[in-house]
């Protein structure tokens, strides 16, 4: 194993000790037996390892309870992905300074920071914050639906989109991923659950969840825990009870049915608004938007051909790599033939479009 692995004896002992890799049985002779599960796991933790995390990180990363081993390589391709183009647009930098200094050119201090520092970094990005980000229109629906709280808690935060500036914010985040990819500077989170909120009854003026209902294991017991724990709830979600909501949208009408696999046993909009004891209204996608969720282009079908943007939509990995790229070289040859331009023509004239997304009010 540890040949395989490319690691010392010593760090297998290591993993186990601390119960990183512990493996499954041990020989007659006390020798270590390692399952395929295990050898799974110690894939994960060396290539976590391998991009920089810390043992403490990893631990949380592979023990994470809504990450299969499908999603962690989805999620290290994703941050290979990062490293290499973040490699790549450094040596850009580092050539470009090159060439300047073979002319007598001698770049100046904010260049030369520049390509290293925080421009590089956020030109280039990670997946999911190059890609899903504030929506200021959108934003601004829920942040009014926020009323005049003064304290708010973000159920299901992620990286902190959508967080309102101006409030006192306490995030609350099950994803060890997602946990460390929040900004500096933003709110505090919180490692818990939707269903399972530690906090006392009323702690909070409100309680907001963005495009993330869909990810809990119970959304209606989540729903029920936020009007538990505030006094108001604002949830942006997305309704699949509507009739023929399926054909709403092209994307998963004519390239993606497999999309309504995905949301079955989805509670019904009345559910969920009944759980909150509110009222659900419409939000339109802007054709512009700048936060890429699954509807977000569109106008823009161009952006699904992007690995990128695909690998920020929750979506794609849950509908399996098959359907996804079967999708995906469809929308391509009919991008190519004008088929899609024809069969979407009435798109071109809308500046927003209603895809089902709902924002409820409680």
């Amino acid at each position: 194993m540890a040949k395989l692995a490319g690691v010392s004896v010593r760090t297998l002992h290591h993993y186990d000790g601390i119960g990183l890799v512990q493996p499954s049985a041990r020989t007659a002779a006390g020798y270590r037996a390692y399952s395929a599960g295990d050898v799974e796991r110690l894939r994960e933790v060396l290539a976590y390892r391998r991009l920089g995390f810390g043992l403490r990180e990893i631990a949380d990363l592979v023990d994470d309870p809504t990450t299969d081993a499908v999603a962690h390589l989805y999620r290290l391709r994703g941050l290979l992905l990062e490293q290499r183009d973040r490699a790549a647009a450094m040596v850009t930098a580092i050539d470009r300074e090159l060439e300047a200094r073979a002319m007598g050119i001698r770049t100046s201090p904010e260049e030369q920071l520049g390509a290293f520092g925080a421009q590089l970094y956020e030109a280039i990005g990670s997946a999911y914050p190059a890609t899903r980000r504030t929506e200021p229109r959108i934003a601004a629906r829920i942040w009014e639906a926020l009323g005049d709280a003064r304290t708010v808690l973000n159920v299901g935060a992620g990286t902190g989109s959508y967080e309102p500036p101006d409030r006192d914010v306490t995030a609350v985040e099950p994803s060890a991923v997602m946990r460390a990819q929040r900004p500096a500077g933003a709110a505090p989170c919180v490692a818990a659950s939707a269903d399972s909120l530690p906090f006392e009854d009323q702690s909070f003026d409100a309680a907001m969840a963005v495009s993330t209902v869909h990810h809990w294991p119970d959304p209606v017991a989540g729903l029920r825990e936020m009007r538990r724990v505030a006094r108001r709830v604002v949830v942006f979600t997305y309704d699949a009870s509507a009739p023929g909501w399926r054909e709403r949208f092209w994307l998963t009408r004519d390239y993606l049915p497999e999309f309504a696999d995905v949301l079955t046993g989805w509670p019904s909009l009345a559910d969920l608004t009944r759980a909150i004891g509110g009222r659900a209204e419409p939000v339109l996608i802007p054709w512009d938007c700048a936060d890429g969720f699954f509807e977000a282009y569109w106008r823009r079908p161009e952006a699904y051909l992007d690995d990128h943007v695909r690998r920020a939509v929750s979506v794609w990995t849950r509908v399996g790599p098959e359907a996804e790229q079967r999708a995906v070289n469809s929308l391509r040859d009919d991008l190519s033939s004008g088929r899609w331009a024809e069969r979407n023509r009435d798109l071109v004239a809308l500046d927003a479009a209603e895809l089902g997304l709902r924002l409820l009010v409680a």
